[in-house]
């Protein structure tokens, strides 16, 4: 999955944990992108299997597409904890974090998981 599509999953993961109901509108508010190109994209996630509308264009991750939301979350919460935790700022612990994520390996993600924790850092 390209980076882009990461964000959408993403996306409507944190709007899902905030609301009962995400629709094409909150998503675009929130990443700041057309309403065009948020339905473009929604409709790869429909497409891929990863997320559903109903008759009301309410959004929902499917099962898959939520397992794959929370990982990525995981991954920019983490990631954003150890930068900050480093001394980065909290802004720019958030942006790298997000730019991280996309791209960082499971083993990398993982030792780092590892590491936070046996410092008292981790989950």
């Amino acid at each position: 999955m390209q980076e882009s599509g990461e964000m959408y999953l993403e996306t409507i993961y944190v709007l899902s944990k905030k609301s009962s109901v995400v629709r094409g509108i909150d998503v675009s508010e929130y990443m700041g992108f057309s309403k065009p190109s948020v339905s473009r994209a929604i409709g790869l996630l429909k497409k891929d299997g990863l997320a559903v509308t109903d008759e009301f264009g309410h959004i929902k991750l499917t099962e898959a597409g939520e397992e794959k939301a929370r990982r990525i979350y995981e991954r920019h919460t983490v990631l954003s904890r150890l930068l900050i935790d480093l001394g980065v700022s909290e802004q720019t612990a958030v942006d790298d974090a997000c730019r991280i994520e996309h791209y960082i390996s499971d083993e990398t993600f993982d030792a780092i998981k590892r590491h936070m924790k046996s410092y008292g850092k981790g989950e």
